[in-house]
């Protein structure tokens, strides 16, 4: 266990296991199989290096100069990025996706908001028609409600509720139509880069499986958090899932069909943690209700997920009322990037990191759906044109406002506990306040990471007057080389602002 890694036996051996049949009764073996990889893998050292345990690998060959390749593009990961799929094969390029389990099953559900679901449009990949039918509730406003503090409104963020399976079996349609090859059950588990293409080892997702030889102008990274490369500093461990039988009504502990509850804390930290919930209602009767903490990625050890979700279960009751009933299991280990350390980074010119591997979406919010589709189009031409010179930037857009909010994040990974086990919370309230005072546009501005940074900074200044206090648990929080980073990189984007 690494240090300051929170055990798996925070949970006990009992609730671990009822969480675990909770989990294989709604999702099925292949959903528990894929929640105890992702948390397996919080141990394995990250291949190239050594590859993934039982498989029978070797390190591909890099093909020689002027060597013909097998596809343009092969995208490693079947999830969200699947979307990139039919764009890039829209555009004349041989695609080829590979995922360990099917390509295109959801195991997260997705809010958006208008300018994300437009997008899924705009990008030519969808028309709009498909579109709203892919949209199963919309909210009138959404809600952050913090323990021991006040319930804060907010219009026009996450205020669309998306059915991911539907979104994604789409998409994996459009990608057979246009001739994408689709490796379902297949793991990528080497590469070596040549001058013009680079060779993968893919083998069946399964133990023992010798790897066969493929061959690329680009490699797509798009494994998540089970990417070697995915080394952004903070991490966000995510259970839940798709709920039925939570009681209605207008009370605290009960779901409004129109309101979508964005953050909320029922409790101060416990646990070293300060676990925030969100619940948004989709179909009829449904709900998707999440729990989850930030974390610094060093302290999250293997079987956080497992142990979160017999938290989740145990607890559930002290959130929202009802005879809850887990329709579909949604989990995953979301990474995020401070902005006060390097960045996730690729080795060489023809590997790419798209999505949660990048983590360029905020690290405050963690909206890696909104984040990736509002990127969609730009990110797919970017990607065709690093088929053809490797050497072009990427074309990923960092929004002004994670210069600040990364500090924030960071802050939230490591609370204080013991008697200040309450200042979380009443941080959160305080900040939370302010951004209401200073109206809807700013408010919602900030959780959708278009908050321009003069606004954030009134924003700083404006929560540092209420709670003083503020100052000293950044301090206490963050070294001073982060504070110095973050303070640079919000003078930065002043400056680029005027």
């Amino acid at each position: 266990m690494r240090a300051g890694a929170v055990s798996p036996q925070a949970a006990s051996a009992r609730e671990l296991d009822a969480a675990r049949a909770r989990v294989r009764e709604a999702g099925g073996e292949a959903l528990l199989a894929r929640l105890e990889h992702l948390d397996a893998a919080r141990a394995a050292p990250p291949w190239p290096s050594e590859p993934p345990r039982g498989t029978a690998a070797r390190a591909p060959d890099a093909p020689d100069r002027g060597a013909a390749a097998d596809y343009d593009v092969v995208i490693a990961g079947g999830g969200l990025s699947l979307l990139l799929a039919p764009l890039l094969a829209s555009a004349g390029l041989r695609v080829a996706v590979l995922d360990r389990a099917r390509i295109g099953a959801a195991h997260r559900e997705w809010n958006a908001g208008t300018a994300e679901v437009d997008a899924l449009s705009a990008s030519g990949l969808f028309a709009r028609d498909e579109v709203e039918r892919l949209v199963v509730a919309r909210y009138t406003e959404g809600l952050c409600r913090w323990h021991g503090g006040g319930t804060y409104p907010v219009r026009g963020v996450l205020d669309h509720a998306i059915d991911a399976g539907a979104l994604l079996a789409a998409a994996r349609a459009r990608a057979e139509a246009l001739g994408v090859a689709l490796l379902d059950g297949h793991a990528l588990v080497g590469h070596a880069e040549g001058p013009d293409a680079v060779g993968l080892a893919v083998a069946e997702a399964r133990p023992g499986a010798a790897p066969r030889a493929l061959s690329a102008r680009i490699l797509v990274d798009a494994r998540g958090a089970a990417s070697p490369y995915a080394t952004a500093d903070l991490v966000c461990p995510t259970v839940g899932g798709v709920l039925t039988g939570l009681a209605e009504g207008d009370g605290e502990r009960q779901i409004r069909p129109d309101v979508g509850e964005i953050l909320a804390t029922t409790e101060d930290v416990e646990e070293g943690r300060q676990h925030l919930w969100e619940a948004f209602p989709g179909r009829r009767g449904e709900t998707t209700v999440y729990l989850f903490y930030y974390a610094r990625s060093g302290d999250v050890g293997p079987g956080a997920l497992l142990s979160l979700y017999a938290r989740f279960f145990r607890l559930l009751s002290r959130y929202k009322e009802g005879d809850a009933w887990l329709v579909r299991p949604t989990f995953g280990f979301i990474p995020g990037w401070s902005r006060l350390s390097a960045a996730p980074r690729a080795p060489g010119r023809r590997v790419r990191l798209v999505g949660d591997a990048a983590a360029r979406h905020s690290p405050l919010t963690f909206c890696g759906f909104g984040a990736n589709v509002r990127e969609l189009a730009a990110t797919a031409a970017g990607l065709a044109r690093a088929v053809e010179d490797p050497g072009a930037p990427s074309a990923a857009h960092d929004a002004p406002v994670h210069s600040g909010t990364g500090a924030l994040a960071a802050l939230m990974a490591r609370p204080a506990g013991g008697a200040r086990a309450g200042e979380m919370n009443a941080l959160l309230n305080t900040a939370f306040a302010v951004l209401h005072a200073m109206g809807n546009d700013a408010y919602a501005a900030l959780l959708r990471d278009e908050m321009q940074p003069a606004d954030f900074v009134r924003f700083l200044r404006e929560t540092a007057a209420r709670r003083p206090e503020v100052y000293r648990e950044v301090v206490s929080a963050l070294p001073l080389r982060a504070i110095g980073r973050w303070g640079a990189g919000l003078a930065r984007e002043l400056y680029r602002a005027r």
